[in-house]
């Protein structure tokens, strides 16, 4: 029953069953379409990998996606919440990327699979555009209950699910109805003065009736099977393959004039259901007041709609790549598919050569034979594309042969496009798609792929400026941290330091472990406020102000009240947060002194861990006298401590203290695990999906038990 979290019965295999699961949300929801995607952890991105409602071919810009898309079902996932779009004119301004691909009036919604220990993916669901802008209560608890089953299923399956490279095909049981003779059906259509169609999801042609054909001019056997703008000249025209796609993803009739030469106007009025599109086609009313505007002239291989789409998805997603690794993920996951391609070497310009910098669908010892060629060998295509600016297409070994005999034949690839990237006449590098099979290159797919090799140009050349400057910035960061925590007897020690997710300025949180004697030790954690050189530079300063104060033998208070003395010294507009921790390992007590840090956690060995109340004082910088109180606690042997930065606990659109006691639980079930999988698991926590908006550091300490052992 809707709203039972029960998992389907009766399913074999756990892809029947996610399949089935998927089927009866869209049925319990009322929707008209519904997707399932599941992370793939080795790429790692979002799969398609069930379709309820759709054509596969309407899906090959969105079956594989990374995880942090401007789609609403990677947002649903990284924030594991519900996300509505009600409306066309919502998607465009929230998601604008999506709606230019789809600018169809319909509904959305996207829901996260949140398993027991992970995330397994996400359900979109799409209604009819007649659908009310916002769901009901009961809707949003069939939605959420039908994703605990599916979440279900995944947790308690023996063996992972299929990642399956085209989603697979789920059907959605329509009503039954009493059996019709297909013969009484015939004669009544052939009665009607209008002609009938029907069309399968995808477009073709499964029944024409003798009027249908007649007012067509074409006989119905040479209708079925086709899809009518393929096989009536007079509607190849993208715009009416548009109406037939709107009819499809919005579920709403759609109703237009098409012209028959050479003056007979036609009326089609599209009704589309789960399982296809019902047609009515009629001669053009006699009495409509104005005559309908002449055809428009149309070029002789206009690019199907679905492909102009394409272009224009694409396009945008190009213009967001960041990193070279981006761009390749893109081309890899988005492009290949579009184009039916299978490999993929993306080579830069560099003193004359040609630099591999990606690669897919090759075996490495074949990367490694064809990276740094010479621009001017003979051996490919890719120096002559570059020299002269235009593309090369072979369809086949053969007409590669013909032009290049001595290129090597070591991949056994058998079709290739070889696209030159070049900025205002400067030659940045060359991308390659291949065939596993012959493939002819039709006219559209040339002009589709020589435009995108401009925007791949733009995209190669930014992306590589971002990764120098990028290596720079780690390079200062890994300078300012220290290289490895110290060895300290009877104490255990890791540490992770996580960079935001993009962005090429350094960030401002530092650690430190100090050994100040054989029995006392100290840990710092801080974070400079903002993501500069600035912010870095300030950050050197400061952790080597906390280390000499340590050293010399201040109290934690003093090192905090002495440090804060050097920022007003410094005359910096920065503000700190820091926490200092004192280690008396010997007495098995602890000392704390914070400017307005995150709290630490204490797990005790064999108790539960939780939020340890250090009474903060301002953050550094604020006030040159302030003075920072200090809190004690004790230490037993077997002690996990965990300091951390904000970016741990502090997530857009969460309770920060709510996330902070979770974060507790997690370090309670990491019990008996050693540190650095501890530290997975707690940032696995906040982010599941890798990507993280601001710096996160960790810092574990666990004192060792009274007889040596291992905590």
């Amino acid at each position: 029953m809707p709203g039972s979290d029960e998992p389907p019965r009766g399913a074999g295999s756990l892809d029947d069953a996610l399949g089935a699961a998927l089927a009866e949300i869209v049925r319990a929801t009322g929707a008209s379409i519904g997707g399932l995607y599941l992370i793939d952890e080795a790429e790692p991105l979002l799969r398609l990998v069930a379709l309820c409602g759709l054509p596969v071919s309407f899906t090959v810009t969105w079956q594989r996606l990374p995880l942090t898309a401007p789609v609403p079902v990677a947002d649903a996932i990284r924030d594991d919440t519900l996300v509505r779009i009600g409306s066309q004119d919502e998607m465009a301004r929230r998601y604008p990327r999506a709606a230019a691909v789809l600018p169809y009036p319909f509904a959305l919604a996207a829901v996260p699979l949140s398993g027991v220990r992970r995330r397994w993916g996400g359900i979109v669901l799409m209604w009819p555009a007649v659908r009310p802008r916002r769901g009901t209560s009961r809707e949003r608890g069939d939605i959420t209950a039908g994703a605990r089953r599916m979440a279900r299923l995944l947790d308690e399956a023996s063996r992972p699910p299929t990642l399956p490279d085209q989603p697979r095909v789920v059907p959605i049981e329509a009503a039954h109805h009493p059996v019709q003779t297909g013969l009484a059906a015939a004669d009544y259509l052939e009665r009607l003065p209008e002609g009938a169609l029907n069309l399968d999801l995808e477009g073709r042609i499964t029944f024409a009736s003798a009027t249908a054909a007649r007012l067509l001019g074409r006989r119905a056997d040479r209708l079925l099977g086709t899809r009518p703008w393929q096989s009536l000249s007079w509607l190849d025209d993208p715009v009416h393959e548009d109406h037939y796609r709107s009819a499809v993803v919005s579920r709403a009739p759609v109703s237009f004039t098409a012209l028959r030469p050479p003056d007979r106007w036609l009326t089609f009025q599209l009704y589309p259901g789960t399982s296809g599109i019902s047609v009515r086609v009629a001669p053009r009313g006699e009495q409509s007041e104005a005559p309908p505007p002449p055809a428009a002239a149309r070029p002789a291989a206009a690019a199907p709609t679905g492909r102009l789409y394409q272009l224009v998805h694409l396009a945008a997603a190009l213009t967001e790549t960041v990193t070279v690794r981006d761009l390749v993920s893109l081309i890899a996951h988005q492009i290949l598919p579009a184009f039916g391609a299978q490999g993929l070497v993306l080579s830069a310009a560099e003193a004359g050569r040609l630099k591999i910098t990606g690669y897919h669908g090759y075996p490495a010892d074949v990367i490694e034979r064809l990276d740094a060629l010479s621009l001017d060998t003979e051996l490919t295509p890719a120096g002559q594309v570059l020299a002269s600016g235009a593309p090369a297409f072979f369809a086949d070994p053969a007409e590669m042969a013909g032009t290049y005999p001595r290129a090597p034949r070591i991949s056994g690839k058998q079709a290739w496009a070889f696209l030159p990237l070049v900025i205002s006449g400067r030659p940045v590098g060359c991308c390659i798609l291949s065939y596993d099979h012959p493939h002819t290159f039709t006219a559209d797919e040339r002009a589709v792929l020589t435009s995108l090799s401009g925007l791949i140009a733009q995209a190669l050349d930014r992306a590589r400026l971002y990764d120098a400057q990028q290596r720079l910035v780690h390079e200062l960061q890994r300078a300012l941290l220290p290289r490895a925590v110290p060895h300290l007897p009877g104490l255990d020690v890791a540490a992770r330091y996580l960079p935001a997710g993009h962005g090429i300025e350094v960030g401002g949180d530092f650690f430190d472990v100090l050994r100040l004697d054989d029995t006392t030790a100290a840990a710092v954690i801080g974070d400079v406020e903002g993501h500069s050189i600035t912010a870095a530079a300030l950050m050197g300063q400061v952790r080597t102000a906390i280390h000499a104060h340590a050293t010399a033998g201040a109290a934690p208070g003093q090192v905090l009240a002495r440090t804060n003395r050097l920022l007003a010294d410094l005359d910096s507009e920065l503000l700190v947060s820091c926490l200092y921790a004192h280690l008396d390992l010997a007495h098995h007590r602890a000392a704390f002194a914070s400017a307005g840090h995150v709290p630490p956690l204490l797990r005790p060995v064999h108790a539960t861990a939780g939020i340890l109340d250090v009474e903060p004082g301002p953050l550094l910088g604020i006030d040159t006298g302030a003075a920072y109180p200090v809190t004690t606690a004790p230490l037993p042997p077997g002690t996990t401590l965990a300091l951390y930065t904000d970016g741990l606990v502090e997530l857009p659109g969460t309770d920060t203290a709510r996330t902070t006691s979770d974060l507790a639980g997690h370090l309670n079930a990491g019990d008996g695990h050693e540190l650095e999988r501890l530290i997975d698991r707690l940032v696995h926590h906040t982010a599941p999906t890798g990507q993280h908006a601001d710096d996160i550091t960790v810092l574990l300490l666990r004192t060792a038990h009274t007889d040596g052992g291992p905590a």
